[in-house]
């Protein structure tokens, strides 16, 4: 530090700080450069850092408490009118402890808008487009934030199953091709249609492949714990199983690849397994790590290696027990429960 103050005494040091685990949040809005109205606040499944063009996210938000909710709604006021935004703006956040960091500002249209119009339904390509020639937001009657009886989650649609070989980690490149939207009066069936949309079902029943890394163990335990209610057999590697066996859950133990058989690719090429959870020990994958996954995807097997996308499939799988059935609605008629009959534009 003595150093680098002394080499250059003129420029400050920059220090940065990781936040490990934290929620990342998106923010649409639309401004005219004095009125702005926040179109969607969309809370990211996985954790931040991954790419947010990958990432699952759901709106309404389900987890942010009303705090933060009032914090992240002034931030995006304050900004839209500080910087004199005319037309859209993105806002990426992120939450650690209820504390509310923004990440980056972008005046401009970002890849939700079309996700969170049909959500919402208004058409803020088009509110943007003749704000930017002249009109006001008041003028063309859109003043408030939506709020929507129902919730909708964007889920990526990622390609690798077309590239034998690559690793399906989510990183801050993003990698995805395309998205897909769930939308239910129930959160968890929001979820599992997103899931059947992006053609990656999860099953109902059957067997599942468990293995995550030493610092989400904990974590994973209670969710284990409702799938093992749901009648899922759960298959570990040896370290997790007996993280799940001490706290009471049944597991069948298999060895790592590397260590011997029987392990997850037996499994695998047996057709014995219907999903696979595995979190990443860190930013450099382990081989038998990287080798479970690409065969897995390789194999058409749903894959899960993230915490928060575990929980959010547990809460859909829960919710389709609940309701026996995935309800289908047009678009349409979820707009006519908020607005009434009328033409959508």
């Amino acid at each position: 530090m003595k150093n680098a103050v002394e080499a250059s005494p003129d420029r400050p040091v920059l220090i940065d700080r990781f936040l490990e685990d934290a929620l990342e949040v998106d923010v649409d809005c639309i401004a005219d450069g004095k009125t702005s109205v926040i179109g969607g606040i969309m809370e990211h499944v996985e954790h931040a850092g991954a790419h947010s063009g990958d990432s699952a996210c759901i709106l309404p938000p389900v987890s942010l408490s009303e705090d933060v909710l009032v914090a992240i709604r002034k931030h995006t006021h304050d900004l839209a009118r500080e910087l004199g935004v005319v037309g859209l703006m993105n806002v990426q956040y992120a939450i650690k402890d209820s504390q509310v960091y923004v990440l980056e500002v972008n005046p401009r249209a970002s890849r939700t808008v079309p996700y969170v119009s049909k959500a919402i339904g208004k058409p803020l390509a088009k509110l943007a487009a003749l704000v930017m020639i002249g009109k006001t937001l008041p003028e063309l009657g859109f003043t408030e934030e939506v709020r929507i009886p129902h919730f909708a989650v964007k889920e990526a649609v990622l390609p690798f199953a077309r590239f034998p070989g690559t690793d399906v980690i989510l990183s801050p490149e993003m990698k995805s091709t395309g998205e897909v939207m769930g939308i239910d009066a129930d959160p968890g069936i929001a979820i599992l249609k997103s899931q059947l949309a992006a053609g990656n079902p999860l099953p109902l029943e059957g067997n599942i492949f468990m293995s995550v890394c030493d610092r989400d163990k904990s974590a994973v335990v209670p969710l284990a714990m409702e799938l093992s209610k749901m009648g899922y057999t759960i298959y570990a590697t040896l370290g997790t199983s007996t993280v799940l066996r001490n706290a009471g859950i049944s597991s069948l133990g298999l060895f790592r690849i590397s260590e011997g058989r029987p392990n997850v690719l037996d499994l695998i090429r047996e057709r014995q397994v219907g999903w696979m959870i595995n979190t990443p020990s860190g930013a450099v994958p382990r081989v038998d790590e990287a080798s479970m996954r690409m065969e897995g995807v390789i194999s058409g097997i749903p894959v899960t290696t993230t915490i928060n996308g575990l929980r959010a499939a547990v809460d859909g799988l829960k919710a389709r027990r609940r309701t026996k059935r995935l309800p289908v609605c047009s678009l349409q008629k979820y707009h006519e429960q908020m607005y009434g009959p009328r033409e959508i534009d």
